[in-house]
């Protein structure tokens, strides 16, 4: 049951973080043109991995 429960748990963080990457895109093109690049791929990817070892 734990691990059921750390899958959903984890799948619902993974999907939350890529729609709100989707959400701050225009943010994020604006910071990159000001020289600044905001770290979102690096919290899709932990949880993508976190996510996949758990399956």
């Amino acid at each position: 049951m734990p691990t059921r429960l750390t899958r959903a748990i984890l799948f619902a963080l993974y999907q939350t973080s890529v729609a709100a990457s989707i959400l701050l895109l225009p943010l994020a093109i604006m910071t990159r043109q000001a020289g600044v690049t905001l770290p979102a791929h690096r919290v899709v990817k932990r949880l993508e991995q976190a996510y996949d070892t758990t399956v």
